[in-house]
């Protein structure tokens, strides 16, 4: 089945054209933005993501319940702290999608087309989400 040509074709109700809206619209902030990057393939909490954003929790917090609003984030308790992940593999997509977009917009081959050899003479192997201690929960993009 391709999903073009079921989709593409079709006129979206104004519903939905309104939640695609308010969807971007959470995408418009960069504290958000590096929040839902920062989640794609993982789970964090407050404080590690304020941590890894640079920003403090109580700022951080304040994106994520917005963003828990906007259903782009949920959360799961584990004793008295509480995860945050992306609500759902769409999300993390659209966001990898935004930020490769946003690589093509620079000089050069966008990281995302280099090969693995190239990228690690770039970047030496070291796993930031170790450091920060971020629990991973699946794919990574």
């Amino acid at each position: 089945m391709n999903a073009d040509s079921d989709t593409c074709g079709r006129r979206l109700a104004d519903d939905q054209v309104d939640l695609v809206v308010e969807v971007f619209g959470m995408l418009a902030d960069a504290t958000r933005v590096r929040v839902l990057w920062a989640l794609v393939g993982r789970e964090m909490s407050v404080n590690d993501l304020a941590t890894h954003v640079g920003k403090p929790a109580s700022s951080v917090s304040q994106h994520l319940a917005k963003l828990r609003m906007g259903r782009l984030v949920r959360t799961r308790r584990e004793g008295t702290t509480i995860f945050y992940s992306l609500d759902n593999d769409h999300i993390g997509q659209l966001v990898t999608d935004a930020v490769f977009n946003a690589e093509h917009a620079g000089p050069g081959v966008p990281s995302h087309h280099r090969d693995a050899a190239d990228l690690a003479t770039l970047h030496p192997a070291t796993d930031a989400a170790d450091s920060t201690g971020a629990r991973p929960t699946g794919r990574r993009a």
